[in-house]
Protein backbone atom coordinates (compact mmCIF):
# COMPACT_ATOMS: atom_id res chain seq x y z
CA UNK A 1 0.00 0.00 0.00
CA UNK A 2 1.38 3.38 -0.95
CA UNK A 3 1.75 6.16 1.58
CA UNK A 4 -0.91 8.30 -0.08
CA UNK A 5 -3.82 7.64 -2.38
CA UNK A 6 -6.17 10.19 -3.93
CA UNK A 7 -9.55 9.82 -5.59
CA UNK A 8 -10.86 12.78 -7.48
CA UNK A 9 -10.36 15.53 -4.92
CA UNK A 10 -8.30 18.57 -5.81
CA UNK A 11 -7.00 21.37 -3.65
CA UNK A 12 -8.95 24.39 -4.81
CA UNK A 13 -9.80 27.80 -3.40
CA UNK A 14 -12.69 27.72 -0.96
CA UNK A 15 -13.47 25.93 2.31
CA UNK A 16 -10.75 23.72 3.72
CA UNK A 17 -11.48 19.99 3.31
CA UNK A 18 -12.94 18.09 6.24
CA UNK A 19 -10.29 15.68 7.50
CA UNK A 20 -10.90 12.52 9.48
CA UNK A 21 -7.97 11.32 11.58
CA UNK A 22 -7.61 7.64 12.45
CA UNK A 23 -5.12 6.76 15.19
CA UNK A 24 -4.51 3.02 15.52
CA UNK A 25 -3.36 0.85 18.40
CA UNK A 26 0.15 -0.23 19.28
CA UNK A 27 0.91 0.08 23.00
CA UNK A 28 3.57 2.40 24.33
CA UNK A 29 5.60 2.25 21.12
CA UNK A 30 2.43 2.96 19.17
CA UNK A 31 1.93 6.14 21.17
CA UNK A 32 5.51 7.09 20.34
CA UNK A 33 4.86 6.44 16.65
CA UNK A 34 1.79 8.67 16.76
CA UNK A 35 3.80 11.45 18.40
CA UNK A 36 6.49 11.37 15.71
CA UNK A 37 4.10 10.98 12.77
CA UNK A 38 1.74 13.73 13.93
CA UNK A 39 4.68 16.07 14.57
CA UNK A 40 5.88 15.47 10.99
CA UNK A 41 2.43 16.27 9.59
CA UNK A 42 2.44 19.50 11.57
CA UNK A 43 6.03 20.42 10.73
CA UNK A 44 6.18 19.42 7.07
CA UNK A 45 2.68 20.33 5.88
CA UNK A 46 1.58 22.85 8.46
CA UNK A 47 -1.52 20.77 9.22
CA UNK A 48 -2.74 20.95 12.81
CA UNK A 49 -4.20 17.53 13.78
CA UNK A 50 -6.32 19.23 16.44
CA UNK A 51 -8.45 20.63 13.60
CA UNK A 52 -9.54 17.18 12.39
CA UNK A 53 -13.31 17.05 11.92
CA UNK A 54 -13.43 13.57 13.50
CA UNK A 55 -10.81 11.59 15.40
CA UNK A 56 -11.11 7.80 15.67
CA UNK A 57 -8.89 6.42 18.40
CA UNK A 58 -8.10 2.79 19.11
CA UNK A 59 -6.09 1.74 22.17
CA UNK A 60 -2.88 3.82 22.12
CA UNK A 61 -4.49 6.00 19.47
CA UNK A 62 -7.37 6.85 21.78
CA UNK A 63 -4.90 8.39 24.25
CA UNK A 64 -3.24 10.44 21.51
CA UNK A 65 -6.64 11.47 20.18
CA UNK A 66 -7.84 12.64 23.56
CA UNK A 67 -4.64 14.63 24.07
CA UNK A 68 -5.26 16.40 20.75
CA UNK A 69 -8.86 17.11 21.68
CA UNK A 70 -7.61 18.46 25.01
CA UNK A 71 -5.57 21.09 23.19
CA UNK A 72 -2.14 19.46 23.04
CA UNK A 73 -0.48 20.21 19.66
CA UNK A 74 1.37 17.51 17.75
CA UNK A 75 4.72 19.07 18.60
CA UNK A 76 3.73 19.02 22.26
CA UNK A 77 2.93 15.31 22.07
CA UNK A 78 6.39 14.62 20.65
CA UNK A 79 8.09 16.80 23.27
CA UNK A 80 6.12 15.08 26.04
CA UNK A 81 7.11 11.65 24.73
CA UNK A 82 10.85 12.42 24.72
CA UNK A 83 10.90 14.40 28.00
CA UNK A 84 11.74 17.68 26.24
CA UNK A 85 10.72 21.06 27.72
CA UNK A 86 6.94 21.53 27.60
CA UNK A 87 4.77 24.59 27.22
CA UNK A 88 1.17 25.74 27.49
CA UNK A 89 -1.58 23.12 27.51
CA UNK A 90 0.98 20.33 27.09
CA UNK A 91 2.74 21.31 30.31
CA UNK A 92 -0.58 21.53 32.17
CA UNK A 93 -1.69 18.06 31.14
CA UNK A 94 1.74 16.55 31.75
CA UNK A 95 1.77 17.96 35.28
CA UNK A 96 -1.68 16.51 36.04
CA UNK A 97 -0.75 13.15 34.49
CA UNK A 98 2.31 12.65 36.66
CA UNK A 99 5.31 10.48 35.75
CA UNK A 100 5.17 8.26 32.69
CA UNK A 101 3.88 4.78 33.60
CA UNK A 102 6.13 1.76 33.22
CA UNK A 103 4.69 -1.50 31.95
CA UNK A 104 5.93 -5.09 32.20
CA UNK A 105 7.02 -6.63 28.88
CA UNK A 106 4.22 -7.83 26.62
CA UNK A 107 4.53 -11.27 25.08
CA UNK A 108 2.29 -11.77 22.07
CA UNK A 109 1.60 -15.36 23.12
CA UNK A 110 -0.14 -13.95 26.22
CA UNK A 111 -2.82 -12.46 24.01
CA UNK A 112 -4.15 -15.80 22.78
CA UNK A 113 -4.04 -17.96 25.90
CA UNK A 114 -7.44 -19.69 26.06
CA UNK A 115 -9.35 -18.62 29.13
CA UNK A 116 -13.07 -19.30 28.80
CA UNK A 117 -15.78 -20.77 26.61
CA UNK A 118 -18.24 -18.61 24.63
CA UNK A 119 -21.11 -17.34 26.76
CA UNK A 120 -24.82 -17.14 25.84
CA UNK A 121 -24.57 -13.66 24.31
CA UNK A 122 -21.66 -14.68 22.11
CA UNK A 123 -23.46 -17.85 20.96
CA UNK A 124 -26.68 -15.93 20.27
CA UNK A 125 -24.87 -13.31 18.22
CA UNK A 126 -23.01 -16.00 16.28
CA UNK A 127 -26.28 -17.83 15.54
CA UNK A 128 -28.08 -14.69 14.36
CA UNK A 129 -25.27 -13.19 12.28
CA UNK A 130 -22.27 -15.52 12.00
CA UNK A 131 -20.67 -13.29 9.35
CA UNK A 132 -20.24 -10.58 11.99
CA UNK A 133 -18.04 -12.75 14.21
CA UNK A 134 -14.39 -12.38 13.28
CA UNK A 135 -12.28 -15.41 14.24
CA UNK A 136 -9.48 -13.22 15.57
CA UNK A 137 -11.91 -11.18 17.64
CA UNK A 138 -13.45 -14.38 19.01
CA UNK A 139 -10.02 -15.75 19.99
CA UNK A 140 -9.03 -12.53 21.73
CA UNK A 141 -12.23 -11.92 23.68
CA UNK A 142 -12.10 -15.54 24.89
CA UNK A 143 -8.47 -15.16 26.01
CA UNK A 144 -7.63 -15.46 29.66
CA UNK A 145 -8.05 -12.16 31.47
CA UNK A 146 -4.75 -10.36 31.90
CA UNK A 147 -3.11 -10.01 35.28
CA UNK A 148 -2.22 -6.31 34.95
CA UNK A 149 -4.72 -3.62 35.88
CA UNK A 150 -4.88 -0.45 33.85
CA UNK A 151 -5.78 1.51 36.97
CA UNK A 152 -2.34 0.76 38.36
CA UNK A 153 -0.57 2.21 35.31
CA UNK A 154 -2.79 4.93 33.91
CA UNK A 155 -3.31 7.18 36.90
CA UNK A 156 -3.34 10.04 34.38
CA UNK A 157 -6.88 9.04 33.43
CA UNK A 158 -8.13 10.17 36.83
CA UNK A 159 -7.09 13.73 35.94
CA UNK A 160 -9.21 13.85 32.77
CA UNK A 161 -12.38 15.99 32.67
CA UNK A 162 -15.63 14.06 33.00
CA UNK A 163 -17.15 15.72 29.92
CA UNK A 164 -16.40 14.63 26.38
CA UNK A 165 -14.68 17.17 24.11
CA UNK A 166 -16.95 19.22 21.88
CA UNK A 167 -15.26 18.08 18.66
CA UNK A 168 -16.00 14.44 17.75
CA UNK A 169 -13.72 11.85 19.36
CA UNK A 170 -14.72 8.23 18.72
CA UNK A 171 -13.06 5.73 21.06
CA UNK A 172 -13.31 2.06 20.10
CA UNK A 173 -13.62 -0.90 22.43
CA UNK A 174 -15.04 -4.43 22.23
CA UNK A 175 -17.73 -5.83 24.52
CA UNK A 176 -16.29 -8.98 26.02
CA UNK A 177 -19.61 -10.80 26.37
CA UNK A 178 -20.33 -11.00 22.65
CA UNK A 179 -17.34 -9.53 20.79
CA UNK A 180 -19.30 -6.57 19.43
CA UNK A 181 -17.49 -3.32 18.70
CA UNK A 182 -18.60 -0.33 20.76
CA UNK A 183 -17.69 3.23 19.76
CA UNK A 184 -17.73 5.51 22.79
CA UNK A 185 -18.37 9.16 22.00
CA UNK A 186 -20.46 8.16 18.98
CA UNK A 187 -24.20 8.56 18.76
CA UNK A 188 -25.98 5.64 20.37
CA UNK A 189 -22.97 4.39 22.36
CA UNK A 190 -23.31 3.46 26.03
CA UNK A 191 -22.72 6.29 28.45
CA UNK A 192 -19.16 6.46 29.79
CA UNK A 193 -16.72 9.12 30.89
CA UNK A 194 -13.73 9.76 28.63
CA UNK A 195 -11.45 8.17 31.24
CA UNK A 196 -13.54 4.99 31.35
CA UNK A 197 -13.73 4.81 27.55
CA UNK A 198 -9.97 5.22 27.16
CA UNK A 199 -9.34 2.51 29.75
CA UNK A 200 -11.68 0.17 27.87
CA UNK A 201 -10.02 0.93 24.54
CA UNK A 202 -6.57 0.16 26.00
CA UNK A 203 -7.49 -3.07 27.83
CA UNK A 204 -5.38 -5.48 25.76
CA UNK A 205 -6.86 -8.97 26.30
CA UNK A 206 -4.51 -11.44 27.92
CA UNK A 207 -2.34 -8.60 29.23
CA UNK A 208 -4.70 -6.22 31.03
CA UNK A 209 -7.80 -7.13 32.97
CA UNK A 210 -11.00 -6.08 31.17
CA UNK A 211 -12.29 -2.59 31.90
CA UNK A 212 -15.72 -2.56 33.54
CA UNK A 213 -18.26 0.15 32.75
CA UNK A 214 -21.72 0.01 34.32
CA UNK A 215 -21.30 -3.70 34.98
CA UNK A 216 -20.16 -4.54 31.43
CA UNK A 217 -16.63 -5.74 30.62
CA UNK A 218 -14.78 -4.27 27.65
CA UNK A 219 -11.44 -5.05 26.01
CA UNK A 220 -9.13 -3.26 23.60
CA UNK A 221 -10.69 -1.78 20.46
CA UNK A 222 -7.85 -3.35 18.48
CA UNK A 223 -9.51 -6.70 19.14
CA UNK A 224 -11.93 -5.74 16.36
CA UNK A 225 -9.46 -3.87 14.15
CA UNK A 226 -6.01 -2.32 14.70
CA UNK A 227 -7.31 0.95 13.21
CA UNK A 228 -11.13 0.82 12.85
CA UNK A 229 -10.79 3.17 9.87
CA UNK A 230 -14.01 1.78 8.39
CA UNK A 231 -15.97 3.90 10.88
CA UNK A 232 -15.40 6.91 8.63
CA UNK A 233 -16.84 5.29 5.52
CA UNK A 234 -20.25 6.89 6.14
CA UNK A 235 -18.94 10.14 7.60
CA UNK A 236 -18.93 13.51 5.85
CA UNK A 237 -15.14 13.89 5.68
CA UNK A 238 -13.30 14.50 2.42
CA UNK A 239 -9.89 13.09 3.37
CA UNK A 240 -8.96 10.38 5.87
CA UNK A 241 -5.49 10.33 7.44
CA UNK A 242 -4.74 6.88 8.88
CA UNK A 243 -1.77 6.43 11.22
CA UNK A 244 -1.30 2.70 11.71
CA UNK A 245 1.49 1.71 14.14
CA UNK A 246 0.57 -2.00 14.05
CA UNK A 247 0.99 -2.58 10.31
CA UNK A 248 4.16 -2.16 8.27
CA UNK A 249 5.09 -0.20 5.18
CA UNK A 250 7.97 -2.58 4.45
CA UNK A 251 8.63 -6.30 4.96
CA UNK A 252 8.01 -7.01 8.67
CA UNK A 253 9.84 -10.35 8.80
CA UNK A 254 8.44 -13.81 9.43
CA UNK A 255 8.53 -14.09 13.22
CA UNK A 256 5.30 -14.03 15.25
CA UNK A 257 5.47 -10.26 15.54
CA UNK A 258 5.85 -9.96 11.77
CA UNK A 259 2.77 -12.11 11.31
CA UNK A 260 0.77 -9.74 13.51
CA UNK A 261 1.89 -6.81 11.36
CA UNK A 262 0.95 -8.61 8.15
CA UNK A 263 -2.49 -9.35 9.59
CA UNK A 264 -2.91 -5.69 10.60
CA UNK A 265 -1.84 -4.66 7.11
CA UNK A 266 -4.44 -6.88 5.44
CA UNK A 267 -7.18 -5.51 7.68
CA UNK A 268 -6.02 -1.96 6.96
CA UNK A 269 -5.97 -2.64 3.21
CA UNK A 270 -9.63 -3.74 3.28
CA UNK A 271 -10.69 -0.72 5.32
CA UNK A 272 -8.84 1.71 3.07
CA UNK A 273 -10.39 0.05 0.04
CA UNK A 274 -13.83 0.73 1.48
CA UNK A 275 -12.96 4.37 2.12
CA UNK A 276 -11.68 4.80 -1.42
CA UNK A 277 -14.79 3.13 -2.83
CA UNK A 278 -16.90 5.67 -0.95
CA UNK A 279 -15.13 8.50 -2.77
CA UNK A 280 -12.77 9.71 -0.06
CA UNK A 281 -9.09 10.44 -0.37
CA UNK A 282 -6.89 8.47 2.01
CA UNK A 283 -3.40 9.06 3.34
CA UNK A 284 -1.90 6.04 5.11
CA UNK A 285 1.16 6.38 7.35
CA UNK A 286 2.73 3.23 8.78
CA UNK A 287 6.19 2.28 10.08
CA UNK A 288 8.86 1.19 7.64
CA UNK A 289 12.25 -0.47 8.06
CA UNK A 290 14.11 1.96 10.33
CA UNK A 291 11.03 2.61 12.46
CA UNK A 292 10.26 -1.09 12.77
CA UNK A 293 13.82 -1.70 13.92
CA UNK A 294 13.46 0.97 16.59
CA UNK A 295 10.05 -0.32 17.72
CA UNK A 296 11.19 -3.89 18.34
CA UNK A 297 8.76 -6.61 19.37
CA UNK A 298 7.66 -5.44 22.85
CA UNK A 299 4.78 -3.00 22.41
CA UNK A 300 5.18 -1.79 26.00
CA UNK A 301 8.93 -1.03 25.87
CA UNK A 302 9.28 2.48 27.27
CA UNK A 303 13.04 2.42 26.74
CA UNK A 304 12.66 2.76 22.95
CA UNK A 305 10.22 5.69 22.95
CA UNK A 306 12.76 8.41 22.08
CA UNK A 307 14.19 6.37 19.19
CA UNK A 308 10.72 5.59 17.86
CA UNK A 309 9.61 9.24 17.95
CA UNK A 310 12.75 10.30 16.08
CA UNK A 311 12.53 7.59 13.42
CA UNK A 312 8.78 8.05 13.01
CA UNK A 313 9.24 11.79 12.47
CA UNK A 314 11.94 11.26 9.84
CA UNK A 315 10.22 8.40 8.03
CA UNK A 316 6.82 10.12 8.03
CA UNK A 317 8.48 13.13 6.39
CA UNK A 318 9.79 10.81 3.68
CA UNK A 319 6.36 9.20 3.24
CA UNK A 320 4.76 12.64 2.89
CA UNK A 321 7.23 13.57 0.17
CA UNK A 322 6.36 10.35 -1.66
CA UNK A 323 2.60 10.76 -1.24
CA UNK A 324 0.21 12.00 -3.91
CA UNK A 325 0.68 15.73 -4.42
CA UNK A 326 -3.05 16.36 -4.33
CA UNK A 327 -3.33 14.76 -0.90
CA UNK A 328 -0.42 16.87 0.38
CA UNK A 329 -2.10 19.97 -1.00
CA UNK A 330 -5.35 19.13 0.78
CA UNK A 331 -3.50 19.05 4.11
CA UNK A 332 -0.97 21.82 3.59
CA UNK A 333 -1.67 24.95 5.60
CA UNK A 334 -1.36 28.37 3.95
CA UNK A 335 1.96 30.04 4.69
CA UNK A 336 0.32 32.54 7.02
CA UNK A 337 -0.98 29.72 9.24
CA UNK A 338 2.40 28.08 9.82
CA UNK A 339 3.74 30.64 12.25
CA UNK A 340 0.98 29.89 14.72
CA UNK A 341 1.87 26.19 14.63
CA UNK A 342 5.58 26.77 15.08
CA UNK A 343 5.32 29.07 18.10
CA UNK A 344 4.73 27.45 21.52
CA UNK A 345 1.50 28.67 23.09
Amino acid sequence: MTAGTQTGLRAEAGPRPRVGLVLGGGGVVGQAYHAGALAALEHDLGWDPRTAAVIVGTSAGSLAGHALRSGVPAGGLAAWAVDAPLWGRTAELAASAGPRPEFPPMRLLDLVRPGRLPGPRMLTRAARAPWRIRPTTLALVLARAGSHRLDDHLEMLAALPTAWPEAPLWVTAVRRADGARVVFGHEGAPGASPAAALAASCAVPGYFAPARIEGVDYVDGGTHSPTNADLLRRSDVDLVVVISPMSAGSAPGWALHGGVRRFAGRRLHREVGGLLASGRSVLVLQPRRDVLRAMGSDLMAGAVVTDVVREAFLDTGAQLREADGGVRALLSAPDDDRGALAAPA
